[in-house]
């Protein structure tokens, strides 16, 4: 057993619940700070790292083996050949397009072909579904240079929460970077989603507070809060272009700001569209 900074799974899920804290199973700062301050509590070594002593002291018991449950996933009726993109595409993926579709004008299989290569390359096939802004001094010097002149990346480097408030504060409805907004409404879902202006967005269109609850963009609309970028960004127009290279390459840009990851995208946008078509 070793939790520390940068650990996921349901074990920090375990912790997490066990500190109070928000359950999203991935041990961050502030993770980190709350179980340095469990351990200047309970008499133990501050070190911010959960071996076999802290665990034991803090559950009582050796740290157990975690077995998360499987669940069976179904999938809804629909007009598109879901059942092709078995195996292709993750079974909970699939199970949320009749729905997604229906509320954002994905209407036949070339625009969900388009729309789920895209969603697949940025999420690193269908895994990532908040943003990793776990970055080194070099890292954000080439990433975020502008917001980190001279030697400011040193204090800031390795601490996700820190980078994405400076980062974002007072930007995208943010508020400045001691709000914390930054973090709070960092990108989340396939293609994330991220500002507190397009949480406040996506909240008003599906119907429920996302402002309020963030990680809900995660948990419960990874897949519609991607579907919601494609349609108010009037995506759907240029994906109706045809199922060309030159397609593909146009909605990538307007994805990307680039053209990143082009030839894994068109690779499956060809694979999900002759399954699908």
């Amino acid at each position: 057993m070793l939790l520390k900074n940068g650990s996921k799974g349901e074990e920090v899920k375990l912790l997490q619940e066990k500190l109070g804290l928000g359950v999203d199973g991935i041990f961050g700062p502030g993770t980190e700070a709350k179980v340095k301050e469990w351990q200047t509590a309970n008499g133990l070594a501050v070190d911010g790292i959960v071996g076999s002593g802290t665990w034991g002291k803090m559950f009582g018991a050796a740290a157990p083996v975690v077995t998360p449950a499987v669940t069976p996933v179904t999938i809804p009726p629909s007009s598109f050949k879901l059942e092709a993109l078995k195996g292709h595409v993750p079974d909970a993926v699939i199970a949320q397009i009749p729905d997604t579709a229906a509320k954002f004008n994905i209407t036949n299989p070339l625009r969900l072909a388009h729309f789920l290569s895209q969603c697949g390359h940025e999420s690193g096939g269908f895994k990532a579904i908040s943003e990793n802004l776990n970055y080194s001094v070099d890292g954000l010097k080439r990433t975020f240079g502008k917001y980190f002149p001279g030697d400011l990346a040193t204090s800031y480097a390795r601490q996700p929460e820190k980078i994405a408030s400076r980062v974002y504060g007072a930007r995208m409805g943010n508020g400045d970077e001691s709000t914390g907004e930054g973090y709070k409404f960092r990108g989340r879902g396939y293609i994330q989603l991220t500002g507190k202006a397009n949480y406040t967005k996506f909240a008003q269109f599906i119907g429920e507070d996302t402002v309020a609850s963030p990680d809900l963009i995660a948990t419960k609309y990874p897949l519609a809060s991607a579907a919601f970028f494609f349609d108010s960004n009037k995506l759907w127009s240029i994906c109706d272009k045809g199922a060309d290279e030159a397609t593909v390459t146009a909605v990538t840009k307007r994805v990307n700001g680039g053209t990143n990851g082009l030839s894994d995208r068109i690779k499956h946008f060809n694979e999900y569209y002759n399954l699908l078509k």
